[in-house]
C-alpha cells in the first residue's frame, strides 16, 4: 500500500524546506512528506492525492500566508478530507485566531513558531496526531471481524467490549451483507452461534463471553503474582491515575477491571474541559493514553474479571474475583465508578439492548447515520453524546424532564446544542413507553405539564439519566450511604462508624476498612468530573504510602 501523506505548507521557501526536512527526517520511513509554498498549491496537491486514492494523514501549515491564510486552507482541507489531522503553525499574536479555529473548523492543534528543536516541540505533537489518525485507519486485513445481527443483545455487547478495549473490528450484518452469510457458512456456524468473532490467526469464536474473547485477543485475564503492594479495583480515570502513580513510585500494582479500561468517561465522545487539551479529547483517546502510561510503568491490567468480594486476612486485603480466584495485596483502592441508572418505562426492559443504549460510543453513533434518534438526559455526558450523534444522525431529539438545559449542563455545551440545526430539545418531557418486535420501533413521549402523549418512530434510544455505584460486592464491612456510595475519611466517624480499629484518625480517602481506600465517582460526595477523579487517584496512592508506612 502507498504510504499516507504529510503535507507541509509555508509561503517562505526557506521555512517550507526546513519543515519538510524535519518531518521527513523523523517520519519519512512511514509517511510520504510533501511540501507546498501557498494555499492554492497545497489544494492542488490535495486534489491530486484524493483522485489517486492516497490518504493524507496530516496537513501542517503556517497561518500568515498571502492570498489564503492557514486557517482558510485548513477549512478547505477539512471539507475535502474530513479525517485529515490539522496542525497550524502560528505566531503568539495569532493564538486567539487559532483557538477560535478549534471550534470553527475542528483544528486539531496549533504550535507556536519557531519549532526548534523539533525533537522537543514539533515531533511529540505530530506523533500524537499521527497516532490518532492511524487508530482510525488500520488495515482491515488485520482487524477482528464480528458477524451477527444488528438487533442482537450479545452482538451489541461484543462490539462494545471491543470498542472499549481499543480493538479495531469490522462489523458484518448477516441480514444486510452477503459476505456475512458466507463467513457463517464457512465457519460451520448456525444462528445460535452468533455473534461469530473471527480473530486473525485464531480460531473462530462462536458467541464468546467477554473473558473468552479477551483471552483470544491476547488481553490479560489472569494476575501474574500471588501478592501485590496495591490492588486497584476499577480501571476508570481514578483507577488508571492511581496505577500510574503507584507503579511509577515502585509499588507492585495490579488493576482489575470488569469490562474495559476507561469507565463511564471512556465512552464520552468528547471531554472538552480537561486541562491541557484545548480542542478536547475523546474518552477513548484519554483511556488509550492512560493505559499506555500504566503499561510503561509496569502495572498489570487484568480485564474481563469482576470483583465479587473483599476479605481482610491480617495484614493482607484479598479481592475475590469471579468466584474463587483471589488477588492479595497490602492495600486496595476501590475505583469502580458508577453505571448509568436504568430508565423505567413500559416495554423498555423487554427490548434489552436492541435499540436501547446506556451511554454511547463513537461506533454506536456511526451506526445511526441518516436516522432519527432520541436521547434522554440533560447532564454534560448527554450533551456531548447529542453533539456526537448529530454528526451522523439525520435528527437528534433530546428528551429532558427539566425546564432548562442550563440547570444541569455546562454553558459551552448548551450553546452548541441550541445552535445545531439537527438537534431538537424537548423540555418538560419524558419517555413513557417503548414498543417493538425484534427491536425498538417507537416511543411514547409524555408532556409532564399537560399530560399529553406523542407517539414517535425511532430505532435508537440513548439514555443518560444519572448513575449508581457498583458496590454490593464490598459486603457490610465497608460503610456506604443509602445509595451505595462509599463513605471515607473523617465522615466515617460522623456517620456513626462504631469501631474504628486503628489508633489514628482515618486517612482522607480511607474506608471503614483500614488499608482500603476509595477514589473517584464511587466515593460519597465526589465531584463526578474526570479531572477530580484523576486527582483522587493520585491522592489515594499518597495515602496508601502513608498507610503502608504504619504497618
Amino acid at each position: 500500500m502507498a504510504k499516507p501523506t504529510i503535507l507541509a505548507v509555508d509561503d517562505d521557501p526557506v521555512v517550507s524546506k526546513a519543515i519538510t526536512r524535519d518531518l521527513r527526517d523523523r517520519f519519512g520511513a512511514d509517511y510520504r512528506v510533501a511540501g507546498a509554498t501557498s494555499g492554492p498549491a497545497a489544494l492542488e496537491l490535495l486534489t491530486e492525492f484524493t483522485l489517486r486514492g492516497r490518504a493524507v494523514a496530516l496537513v501542517v501549515t503556517d497561518q500568515r500566508m498571502p492570498g489564503m491564510t492557514g486557517i482558510d486552507l485548513l477549512e478547505r482541507v477539512r471539507a475535502v478530507s474530513p479525517d485529515t489531522k490539522l496542525l497550524l503553525l502560528t505566531a503568539y499574536a495569532d493564538t486567539d485566531v487559532a483557538i477560535r479555529a478549534i471550534n470553527d473548523i475542528g483544528l486539531d492543534y496549533y504550535l507556536l513558531k519557531p519549532w526548534d528543536p523539533p525533537q522537543d516541540k514539533l515531533y511529540p505533537v505530530v506523533e500524537d496526531l499521527l497516532g490518532d489518525w492511524r487508530d482510525g485507519h488500520r488495515d482491515s486485513a488485520d482487524q477482528v471481524r464480528v458477524v451477527g445481527h444488528r438487533w442482537s443483545d450479545r452482538s451489541q455487547e461484543v462490539k462494545t467490549f471491543l470498542t472499549r478495549n481499543h480493538v479495531p473490528y469490522t462489523w458484518l450484518d448477516v441480514e444486510r451483507e452477503e459476505s456475512a452469510g458466507e463467513l457463517v457458512e464457512l465457519a460451520g456456524a448456525e444462528h445460535a452461534d452468533l455473534p461469530l468473532v473471527l480473530v486473525p490467526d485464531g480460531e473462530a469464536l462462536r458467541n464468546p463471553g467477554n473473558r473468552e474473547l479477551a483471552a483470544a485477543l491476547g488481553l490479560h485475564t489472569l494476575a501474574d503474582a500471588p501478592l501485590y503492594d496495591l490492588c486497584i479495583v476499577g480501571g476508570g480515570p481514578a483507577g488508571l491515575a492511581a496505577a500510574v502513580y503507584a507503579s511509577s513510585e515502585g509499588l507492585r500494582t495490579v488493576v482489575v477491571e470488569r469490562d474495559a479500561p476507561g469507565g463511564q468517561a471512556g465512552q464520552s465522545a468528547s471531554i472538552e474541559n480537561y486541562l491541557g487539551f484545548p480542542k478536547g479529547l475523546s474518552g477513548a483517546d484519554l483511556t488509550h493514553r492512560a493505559v499506555a502510561q500504566v503499561a510503561r510503568f509496569g502495572a498489570e491490567m487484568v480485564v474481563a474479571r469482576e470483583a465479587v468480594g473483599l476479605r481482610v486476612k491480617g495484614p493482607v486485603r484479598s479481592v475475590v474475583i469471579d468466584g474463587t480466584d483471589e488477588l492479595e495485596a497490602r492495600a486496595v483502592i476501590i475505583s469502580t465508578g458508577v453505571s448509568y441508572r436504568r430508565l423505567e418505562a413500559d416495554g423498555l426492559e423487554a427490548l434489552g439492548a436492541r435499540g436501547i443504549h446506556y451511554g454511547a460510543s463513537a461506533s454506536e453513533a456511526a451506526q445511526c447515520e441518516g436516522e432519527e434518534v432520541y436521547l434522554v438526559g440533560a447532564a454534560n455526558s448527554a450533551g456531548q453524546a447529542a453533539l456526537n450523534l448529530a454528526r451522523y444522525a439525520k435528527r437528534v431529539v433530546m428528551v429532558v424532564r427539566g425546564a432548562a438545559l442550563e440547570a444541569t449542563m455546562s454553558q459551552y455545551l448548551v450553546e452548541r446544542i441550541t445552535t445545531a440545526t439537527n438537534i431538537e430539545v424537548r423540555l418538560g418531557c419524558e419517555v413513557a413507553a417503548a414498543r417493538g418486535e425484534e427491536h425498538l420501533e417507537s416511543l411514547t413521549l409524555l408532556d409532564r405539564a399537560t399530560g399529553r402523549t406523542d407517539d414517535v418512530e425511532t430505532s435508537s434510544l440513548f439514555i443518560f439519566i444519572g448513575a449508581m455505584p457498583r458496590t454490593d460486592w464490598l459486603g457490610d464491612e465497608v460503610l456506604r450511604d443509602d445509595h451505595g456510595f462509599v463513605v471515607t475519611g473523617p465522615e466515617l466517624l460522623q456517620r456513626g462508624q462504631r469501631s474504628w480499629p486503628e489508633g489514628r484518625q482515618p486517612f482522607a480517602l480511607e474506608t471503614s476498612v483500614p488499608g482500603v481506600f476509595a477514589a473517584g465517582d464511587v466515593r460519597l460526595d465526589s465531584m463526578k468530573r474526570v479531572a477530580s477523579a484523576v486527582g483522587e487517584g493520585g491522592m489515594a496512592v499518597h495515602l496508601v504510602h502513608r498507610f503502608l508506612a504504619t504497618t
